[in-house]
């Protein structure tokens, strides 16, 4: 594995380390191909924010700090910054817009709520036995990978569903389907890995390799000794196998500037 685009920063206050140190690790694992993906900034009507996004006041220079980075590595890996967001609808033009001024140049979509939290949505890693909610859920991921913005989602298995597996598996055969229709990949996260959090949700993972959904990695790096994970790592090439999954390697990056000049 030679790349990763999934890595955070201390600007969302849930992250350690200095980019650089994240570089330095990658570059020394042999990664060739790096992208920075912090949580976008959002302001909601009530002039708040997010408190596990990058402020809007230092998302310029967030973007500026990589792109200096990259240029004093380029020798030695491609780097490229960009965030990961949530899909709302009400909010996502606004947020590309924002996104291509700060500097971004790619977007990964890591839904952690259905709608807005500031609108009392949950969290998706919240026990939920409820259909309804797991439906609204993949709805919404399916929406936003119908935009084409997104370069791949993220953790996609996040919603920590404790109903019905029939009911999981109808859902979740909507989301890996639409996956391989739009060409837009799912990401076995690493974090998840290595945390043993409720995802990598091993039935998922079965329904992606039966649908032949594209799949890639993603470290998930919060900390500079994660931006590479070979034990997680290996853990994923062992999911690939027993799945079946349709593995593509390094994803085919989404420029959003790109996209928004089309």
């Amino acid at each position: 594995m030679d790349y990763n685009f999934h890595t955070h920063t201390v600007r969302s206050n849930h992250a350690t380390g200095k980019d650089e140190e994240y570089i330095i690790r990658a570059v020394e694992n042999g990664i060739k191909y790096m992208g920075f993906s912090d949580h976008i900034p959002i302001v909601f009507p009530n002039g708040k924010e997010s408190h596990f996004r990058v402020p809007t006041s230092i998302a310029a220079d967030y973007c500026r700090d990589i792109k200096l980075l990259g240029e004093k590595y380029k020798d030695k890996i491609n780097i490229i910054v960009g965030f990961e967001a949530e899909y709302y609808a009400e909010y996502f033009e606004t947020q590309l817009k924002n996104a291509i001024s700060y500097g971004g140049e790619y977007l990964i979509l890591g839904q952690h709520y259905s709608f807005p939290e500031n609108m009392g949505a949950k969290p998706s890693t919240a026990p939920s036995n409820s259909e309804d909610e797991l439906k609204s859920y993949v709805d919404v991921v399916i929406s936003a990978m119908k935009t084409g913005a997104f370069t791949y989602v993220a953790h996609p298995d996040i919603f920590n569903f404790t109903g019905d597996r029939q009911a999981y598996a109808k859902q979740m055969r909507r989301l890996c389907a639409a996956s391989r229709e739009l060409d837009v990949p799912l990401e076995i996260n690493f974090l998840g890995i290595r945390d043993n959090r409720a995802y990598p949700h091993l039935p998922f993972w079965e329904i992606a390799g039966k649908e032949k959904s594209p799949v890639t990695f993603g470290f998930d790096a919060h900390d500079p000794h994660n931006a590479y994970d070979g034990s997680s790592l290996d853990v994923a090439k062992k999911m690939v196998k027993k799945y079946g999954l349709n593995y593509i390697g390094r994803p085919k990056i989404i420029f959003i500037k790109d996209l928004k000049k089309g």
